[in-house]
């Protein structure tokens, strides 16, 4: 009914062991596809690009995608999620949807999430729906708490004004006259 194995089974070769470990994709993002599986349906623009520690760069990086900084930008940056390792370094302003801050920012930070981790150095003022600051890292600046767009109200019809009863007659109603008893 059952079968015994003699010896534990050894993982195949052909599955390989990453060599860095993962980022965690956000919630609103789909998983990105393991080795050896069938390639899904990925967005446009929305692959992991990766500015290695021993590169600098000057200028202004714009785009749709996801980075990942862990050389010097002097520049601003605006991208749909950015992640600042901790050898990265930014002078310059930031904007994107999900920034991640590991290392070293000195310009202003505007986003819908912001996590600045332990090693975090901000130097500027941010803008954010969602702000998380863990013990340990450094931020200089102001916050502000940016608004989610509310959905419009709907619109109400104007109210025709009633009609009301003039203030003389009124008057004449409420008036009681009193006579003291003789």
């Amino acid at each position: 009914m059952f079968n015994k194995i003699s010896k534990p089974a050894t993982p195949t070769p052909s599955s390989p062991r990453p060599a860095a470990p993962a980022i965690p994709p956000l919630p609103d993002m789909p998983a990105a596809p393991r080795p050896g599986a069938a390639p899904a349906a990925t967005t446009p623009g929305r692959g992991l690009s990766t500015l290695s520690s021993d590169l600098a760069f000057e200028g202004n990086i714009t785009g749709a995608g996801d980075l990942q900084i862990d050389g010097q930008i002097k520049g601003d940056v605006r991208v749909g999620r950015l992640i600042v390792g901790e050898t990265g370094a930014v002078e310059g302003n930031v904007q994107a949807d999900y920034i991640e801050v590991r290392g070293r920012i000195v310009g202003g930070v505007q986003g819908k999430q912001i996590k600045l981790v332990a090693t975090a150095y901000v130097e500027g003022d941010i803008t954010a729906e969602q702000l998380s600051i863990d013990v340990g890292a450094f931020f200089q600046g102001r916050v502000a708490q940016g608004q989610r767009q509310a959905p419009a109200p709907a619109p109400v019809a104007p109210v025709a004004p009633q009609p009301t009863p003039a203030p003389a007659a009124e008057a004449k109603a409420d008036v009681v006259a009193l006579k003291p008893n003789a």
